[in-house]
């Protein structure tokens, strides 16, 4: 079977991301009667019920959190991730958009224009999707709903269609597909509907049995964010009495008798034993959660690095990066945050903003602060060095958070250019 595929449903509100997944969820059975019974209103059932499972969601309609489900089908596994619509809540999309395999991007075609060949689309529509195209997300699906509502579902689908690709085209996002479907009717979501809006390719779940998994950075120097440092007694032969390292190896592949450097110390090791999450030993492990061992007594703790020693990485104490910026204080050159970077805290401070993107216009303006919601360019100076590189060629080393001193709240998604 192919490898599990990790995808979030974003977009604008009510677009029918929670519905989507319900519809999901009931037409490959992976729901339980008794739980089906339980999301029962007025003799229907409310598939958005399904995911959201907050209170204050059941009662306002809304999805505010991310709600995770799993289902399967015969040809693959999947994970999915309900991301918020609303706004205020761009945060919870990010954080879940970013370790997602693929996207599928809800578009409500009953609130656009959809007569009009050169519409508009929503602000949050554009918004997520450059979100997307940020956080390199590899595949993006746009999905446009609720062309049963609509008077001429084969217009509509040709003309948001248009006013999509140009957008995406606009942006450098890569599409992998566009698929017209009803949510709530469960028109081309799991079966295919031939021929309907002028379109006869596969449904939406036929497109992501065939989506890519986000294969590890394995092309890349040995790195390793240790999490947890395990200390065993020395009557355990096992492990030799020694500490026990585990993380998930962050890019490339850790392997036994690999000659290694504890980041920001810089002392040298051999990797005595490698251990997979269930405590078995390996040879070597790539992308995966792993426990090491060193052949010598070093100082290692939580947030240090483990790199292979032959690695060029070098720690850095500026980079120049992109941030969505998601607190509701305005992100203001010379600000003081705690930057977390895989494990590891350090202070950092915001050296200068560099420019703002404008999401109507897609045109880099001059700012001097970035309110809520908003991305741009800005320049970070930290207290001490992080082995960063840029986002493009890792996910892991090239992202990191930023969290407000005082309040601790999350205030900044980063990634290095």
């Amino acid at each position: 079977m192919t490898s599990a595929l990790k995808f979030i449903t974003c977009g604008s509100v009510d677009d029918g991301k929670s519905t989507l997944i319900g519809r999901l969820l009931v037409d490959t059975k992976a729901v339980l009667q008794d739980h089906l019974a339980g999301v029962q209103r007025q003799g229907e059932t409310d598939l958005a019920l399904l995911t959201d499972g907050l209170s204050a969601e059941r009662e306002q309609g809304i999805t505010i959190d991310v709600a995770f489900r799993y289902f399967n089908t015969e040809a693959r596994k999947f994970i999915i991730g309900d991301t918020p619509g609303h706004e205020q809540y761009t945060r919870n999309m990010v954080t879940a958009a970013s370790n997602a395999d693929a996207a599928v991007v809800l578009v409500d075609a009953t609130k656009l224009d959809w007569q009009d060949p050169h519409l508009h689309l929503l602000p949050q529509t554009r918004r997520h999707s450059l979100l997307l195209k940020l956080l390199r997300v590899p595949s993006v699906v746009f999905a446009i709903n609720k062309l049963d509502a609509v008077q001429n579902a084969q217009v509509a689908f040709q003309n948001i269609q248009a006013a999509l690709a140009k957008f995406a085209q606009e942006a450098g996002i890569s599409v992998q597909a566009w698929v017209p479907l009803s949510a709530l009717k469960g028109w081309n979501v799991v079966e295919s509907q031939a021929n309907w809006c002028g379109y006869n390719g596969p449904s939406l779940l036929q497109i992501l049995e065939n989506l890519p998994s986000t294969p590890a950075d394995s092309n890349l120097d040995m790195s390793f964010p240790v999490q947890w440092v395990e200390k065993f007694h020395e009557t355990n032969v096992t492990h030799r009495g020694r500490r026990v390292f585990w993380g998930r190896v962050a890019t490339g592949t850790l392997r036994v008798g690999q000659s290694v450097k504890v980041f920001p110390s810089g002392q040298i090791a051999l990797v005595a034993q490698v251990l997979s999450d269930t405590r078995q030993e390996k040879t070597n492990i790539t992308g995966q959660s792993a426990g090491l061992v060193l052949d010598r007594e070093v100082d290692v703790s939580r947030g240090d690095w483990i790199l292979a020693a032959d690695s060029d990485m070098e720690g850095q104490r500026q980079i120049d990066a992109t941030v969505a910026w998601m607190d509701e204080a305005p992100l203001l050159a010379g600000r003081l945050y705690w930057a977390l970077h895989g494990h590891r805290w350090v202070k950092a401070k915001v050296q200068r903003i560099v420019h703002r993107l404008n999401i109507n216009t897609l045109v880099e303006e001059e700012a001097t602060e970035l309110p809520a919601n908003s991305v741009g360019q800005i320049t970070l100076t930290f207290q001490e060095p992080l082995i960063a590189l840029p986002f493009a060629k890792s996910r892991v080393l090239g992202a990191l958070i930023l969290v407000d001193t005082a309040s601790h709240k999350t205030s900044g998604a980063v990634l290095v250019n």
